[in-house]
């Protein structure tokens, strides 16, 4: 798969994860016939001054500007609804708001890192209330970014962290919210900051920042929002119970190999497809936890090189990367797994092991990160990313999931 179509790829992601929490709410406006003002509309800018964490050589020494690349800067546009305070929703999960942003990136190295541009979702709620006017809230951000200068062996030599114009983008902060009037609010925090491409593309070292942000939010509707009558409906008890989600995911990957204590990257794309099965016991309206059943076909698992002498005048033919028999890239695991859910996202994360698998990559400890997006109340996209042992990069998890025995009451639909 060429990089064209790993854009493409990416993009039409992108459009269903954008899509999919709009599609729901959609519903929810034909089925319940919401009241107006049901949700408290919002726009914030935002100023996130940044360190970024020196992980690789480059960054280090600057590349062709000989100068340390430690600074970022970026600014964000964001759009945002919130639930109601005093609904079941906004009791349960500390008045939450999602939306959409986008944000300008600058590192100060716009010849060799770019200047990108991220699309992303976010969502946050609220920790703390230290006084009417004063709260602690948190956040996290996911999309895609563009517009990067990637590594090229005869352009961009020194830049080894990007390789890829399109990344991944990550975030997660804690902030104060400061009433300032009956439509502003200002806000002012810490965030991590992640890109990478989710090992789809070399080289993929990332690029990571620490930052301050600082914002201004305008809140449109919050004087009818506020003097509406606030409903008083108790929080139902929740029916607690075993769920179970299926997922079918695919994705494509690159790969490396160590010969001689070299690195030696192969020049193919690997197809990558999977499943998951996962019994989870939901303890509460945002807790479930559980055990998960994983399947996977690595087509890169265990692929390999052979080295060789060139004599004088011969010319370098390249290494050729061979393929082993099928089952050593089949793999069966056992994962333990715990989601945080919320109004139209799920995060969850896994720890677990291959018991069935050929040996070699697929031995050892794997790690789960991912996003469930709620499209209807049992369906949702799942995007996911897998480690291997806690730092070697895996695969991403693109795929679609049911949830079977479902009876979370979902008081947002």
């Amino acid at each position: 798969m060429n990089e064209q179509t790993t854009y493409k790829v990416l993009i039409i992601a992108t459009v269903f994860l954008f899509l999919a929490p709009k599609i729901s709410f959609a519903q929810t406006r034909a089925d319940s016939a919401p009241q107006p003002d049901q949700f408290l509309h919002r726009l914030e800018i935002e100023a996130r001054p940044g360190y970024i964490f020196p992980t690789n050589g480059f960054l280090r020494s600057g590349g062709m500007s000989s100068k340390p690349i430690r600074n970022s800067f970026s600014t964000h546009l964001k759009y945002s609804f919130q639930f109601r305070p005093n609904t079941p929703v906004g009791q349960i999960y500390g008045v939450p708001h999602q939306g959409i942003g986008t944000a300008f990136f600058t590192f100060g190295e716009p010849g060799q890192l770019g200047n990108p541009i991220a699309l992303y979702l976010f969502q946050g709620a609220q920790l703390a209330q230290f006084t009417p006017r004063l709260s602690l809230r948190y956040e996290w951000n996911f999309g895609l970014s563009g517009g990067w200068k990637p590594y090229h062996p005869q352009t961009n030599p020194e830049n080894r962290i990007i390789g890829s114009r399109m990344n991944a983008y990550m975030n997660a902060g804690f902030y104060l919210c400061q009433t300032l009037s009956q439509h502003f609010d200002l806000i002012g925090g810490v965030s991590l900051t992640h890109f990478s491409n989710g090992n789809t593309q070399f080289p993929n070292a990332g690029l990571n920042t620490a930052s301050a942000k600082l914002g201004l939010m305008y809140s449109f509707n919050r004087n009818t929002f506020f003097q509406q009558p606030l409903q008083q409906t108790l929080v139902p008890d929740f029916p607690r119970h075993v769920s179970y989600d299926v997922v079918l995911f695919g994705s494509w990957r690159r790969k490396g190999v160590y010969l001689e204590e070299r690195g030696i990257a192969s020049p193919h794309t690997y197809p990558v497809a999977g499943f998951n099965i996962s019994p989870m016991y939901n303890f509460g309206y945002k807790l479930r936890a559980g055990l998960s059943l994983d399947g996977i076909y690595d087509s890169s698992a265990n692929v390999y090189t052979e080295d060789y002498i060139i004599g004088y005048g011969d010319k370098d033919p390249g290494y050729t990367f061979y393929k082993p028999p099928v089952h050593r890239q089949l793999a069966l695991g056992v994962s333990a797994r715990a989601e945080y859910v919320m109004p139209y996202f799920t995060v969850g994360v896994g720890i677990g092991a291959n018991i069935v698998h050929g040996g070699g990559d697929l031995a050892g400890l794997y790690q789960i990160l991912a996003l469930k997006v709620e499209v209807t109340k049992n369906s949702f996209i799942h995007i996911g990313y897998n480690l291997q042992n806690f730092q070697t990069p895996n695969y991403l998890m693109l795929g679609i999931g049911y949830r079977f025995n479902n009876r979370y009451s979902c008081l947002y639909r």
